[in-house]
């Protein structure tokens, strides 16, 4: 009889507790998770990661809590995905950039595409090329003029060495035969502070920062990075129109630590997707001139891969030093 009832009790306590605690650390998400960045509050990463965070919220059930981590060009936030618990806890916002780096950097702390697990694309845009609105350049063709008349007499903005914007205003120097000064930025607003006082000349950056500046009166848009006109800026021409065949375009996503769970990628993947096809996020997104683009892991990966290959070939042929 003791026998029995002690082994009752064990089995009891056994499905009491075993199976509960393993479904309490099976169960995703446990906690709240971070979704990461890596450049200045109120940048373009920080707005669209503030835009879909609260769809993911209610999604799952748990808190997605978006955080700045600027340094590194932008790769620190992505460092620290990389060597994150593989548990789906923790996410990044990958942008243009992050291939960019990889082109542009002798060395990374990590691959930019095998040490990543991709989950989805967000979104897709162009560039602006701008000057503050009382500035004389009244065109892209004014500002090559000038800048080959006074050959690094011009400064630009990017947001980073390493990120597209840099690359953007290096191409346009290989491409126009000029040469500018690169003043790179940490990101977030810093760039729009400086031209609207003087202090740089041109701002290369993305709509989500340009656009509010140009229908507020502030900037003055010379030119799109998009081989055609972009739907969100009209009467601002392409810098092809000028510079023909230039054609700079970006994209951010959504990846996570490398040997995430197949059930939690799809998880994830599906709920962005679902974030991205409601109206409170997509009409943001758009408003603010993205074109929202969702897509699978594998395309994902297939996307950034090609990315990294482009750049190494512009890096290559437009004699960028690495760095």
């Amino acid at each position: 009889m003791r026998i029995h009832t002690a082994l009752t009790a064990a089995i009891g306590f056994t499905l009491a507790f075993g199976p509960a605690n393993s479904n309490a650390q099976d169960k995703f998400p446990s906690h709240p998770i971070v979704l990461s960045h890596g450049f200045g509050a109120g940048g373009n990463s920080d707005t669209v990661a503030r835009i879909i965070a609260p769809v993911l919220s209610e999604r799952l059930g748990q808190q997605v809590l978006v955080e700045p981590r600027v340094g590194m060009g932008g790769n620190l936030a992505t460092d620290k995905t990389v060597k994150a618990t593989p548990d789906g806890h923790t996410l990044v916002v990958l942008t243009g950039g992050h291939a960019v780096s990889g082109a542009l950097y002798k060395t990374l702390p990590f691959h930019p595409v095998d040490d990543l697990q991709m989950i989805s694309t967000l979104i897709y845009f162009p560039f602006v090329i701008s000057v503050r609105k009382d500035h004389p350049f009244q065109n892209l063709g004014d500002l090559i003029a000038a800048a080959k008349a006074k050959p690094k007499a011009i400064t630009y903005s990017s947001v980073g060495i390493g990120s597209t914007q840099h690359l953007a205003g290096e191409l346009l120097q290989s491409m126009a035969g000029i040469e500018l000064v690169h003043v790179p930025y940490r990101g977030g607003m810093a760039p729009v502070t400086d031209l609207l006082g003087g202090r740089i000349d041109v701002m290369i950056d993305t709509l989500t920062v340009t656009s509010p500046q140009i229908a507020s009166g502030g900037v003055r848009g010379l030119a799109v990075t998009s081989p055609k006109e972009w739907p969100s800026l009209p009467g601002i021409p392409a810098a092809a129109a000028t510079v023909p065949d230039y054609d700079v375009r970006s994209w951010m996503g959504v990846a996570t630590t490398k040997g995430v769970p197949a059930d939690v990628l799809a998880r994830l993947n599906a709920e962005i997707r679902y974030a991205l096809a409601q109206p409170v996020a997509k009409d943001r997104l758009e408003q603010i001139g993205n074109e929202v683009r969702a897509s699978t892991p594998d395309e994902m990966r297939a996307h950034v891969a090609a990315e990294v290959a482009k750049w190494q070939k512009v890096v290559a042929d437009a004699n960028v030093p690495q760095q």
